[in-house]
């Protein structure tokens, strides 16, 4: 294992342990559809160099589930950030096959993932949202995401992780989202030195709508304080990305950012760890 494998491998193992929670179904537009308690345990063995993986559900009204996976190695799909947040899925996206990723973040004895499904079709098909904690530990309550949460100045740093493991990347990240017109906010976004990114998002319930561009995008406020972005409708031949944000506390958000280009292959993952600051 060469030794950006091996960092990766150590990555995983930060999520090592017994996580307990649940798995929601949402809709593409929000709707919380169904909710079945879980439990995942990650094991290392043989001095750590293989992971046991066992995932036990317990869906209403139907007998229990376990599948039961050991693996070496890490597939192409996924990546670790530092913290060991982490995204598995497609590296290519094609209009004719299912479409998708995960992406889970990670704070102290809690986690949060989100699944995104694109099946064969331009929009979101299915969301699953997957709150967890260790089992020797007790969950935080959060509520369910709201807008109003999200406004203001947002200061941070990003972490870039690629495919082919090449040495990450890190730079400051800035996110103001302002009140604009009635219904509306202002969002700026500034990476590293690069120039700031300017869009405007419709208000719809618990979603925001960012329709400008070449690639429209939806920002789903889901439970736990978690958030989903993604493309409304992905446009052939644009660059496009996969969000799950998670605001842990009304001053810390973390976001992790799964991107492809215009060719629709998977390029690099980044999260970002930000602090409210006015």
């Amino acid at each position: 294992m060469t030794s950006a494998a091996s960092s990766q491998w150590a990555r995983l193992l930060k999520n090592q342990g017994t996580w307990v929670g649940s798995f929601t179904q949402v809709s593409p537009t929000g709707e919380i559809l169904q909710d079945t308690p879980s439990e995942v345990a990650l094991t290392p063995l043989n001095g750590g160099n293989t992971i046991r993986q066992a995932i036990r559900k317990r869906p209403p009204d139907q007998p229990p589930s376990e599948t039961v996976l050991e693996y070496s190695s890490l597939g192409r799909g996924v990546l670790f950030s530092e913290t060991g947040a982490f995204s598995q899925g497609s590296i290519q996206r094609s209009p004719v096959s299912e479409f998708g990723a995960e992406l889970g973040l990670i704070h102290n004895a809690e986690r949060l993932r989100i699944a995104l499904i694109f099946p064969k079709q331009p929009s979101l098909g299915s969301l699953t949202l997957i709150r967890e904690h260790l089992a020797e530990s007790a969950p935080s309550h959060r509520p369910e995401l709201s807008v109003n949460q999200l406004l203001g100045t947002w200061a941070g740093e990003a972490e870039t992780v690629f495919p082919d493991l090449q040495p990450p990347q890190t730079m400051t990240t800035r996110l103001e989202i302002r009140p604009a017109e009635p219904g509306t906010v202002s969002q700026t976004l500034n990476f590293g030195r690069s120039p700031a990114i300017q869009s405007q998002g419709q208000v719809v319930d618990s979603t925001l709508q960012f329709g400008q561009g070449s690639q429209p995008v939806t920002v789903l406020c889901l439970p736990g304080g978690a958030s989903a972005s993604f493309p409304t409708d992905v446009q052939p031949g644009q660059p496009f990305f996969l969000e799950a944000g998670w605001l842990i506390s009304p001053t810390l958000r973390q976001r992790l950012i799964r991107t492809y280009n215009a060719q629709g292959t998977w390029v690099s993952l980044t999260l970002v760890t930000e602090q409210k600051v006015s």
